[in-house]
C-alpha cells in the first residue's frame, strides 16, 4: 500500500528557510516520478516542482533558485529545501508520486500524479 506522509511546515517570517520530507512506503522513490505541489486559498493547486526517475527536475518560475527538490534513497524520503521565503509561498504543500514510473520527461501537472499525502501548511509572514 502506498503512504506519502509529509512533515516539516510551521510558520517562518519572510527570508526565512523550512525543509519539508516526504516519507514514502509502498515503493521506491528512487525509480518514481514524484513532486511537490501547493495549494493556497481561493486558488488552484499549483505545481511548484517535479522530479523524474533520472534526476531531472522542473521548478516553477517563481520558485528557481529559491527551492530545492532531492531524493534520499536511503531512507525513500523526497525533500523540498525552501529559501528565501516570500509571503506568497504561504499555502498547504502536498508530496505527490506516479510510483515505478520511469520516464525521460518531468511531470509537474497534478493528473500526473496516483498518490497524495495528505499535506504540510507553511505559512510566510511579512
Amino acid at each position: 500500500q502506498v503512504q506519502l506522509v509529509e512533515s516539516g511546515g510551521g510558520s517562518v517570517q519572510a527570508g526565512g528557510s523550512v525543509r519539508l520530507s516526504c516519507a514514502a512506503s509502498g515503493f521506491t522513490v528512487s525509480r518514481s516520478s514524484m513532486g511537490w505541489f501547493r495549494q493556497a486559498p481561493g486558488k488552484e493547486r499549483e505545481g511548484v516542482v517535479g522530479i523524474n526517475g533520472y534526476g531531472s527536475t522542473s521548478y516553477l518560475d517563481s520558485v528557481k533558485g529559491r527551492f530545492t527538490i532531492s531524493k534520499d534513497n536511503a531512507k525513500n524520503t523526497l525533500y523540498l529545501q525552501m529559501n528565501s521565503l516570500k509571503p506568497e509561498d504561504t499555502a498547504m504543500y502536498y508530496c505527490a508520486a506516479q510510483p515505478d514510473q520511469l520516464v525521460s520527461w518531468v511531470p509537474r501537472q497534478p493528473n500526473a500524479f496516483r498518490n497524495w499525502g495528505q499535506g504540510t501548511q507553511v505559512t510566510v509572514s511579512s
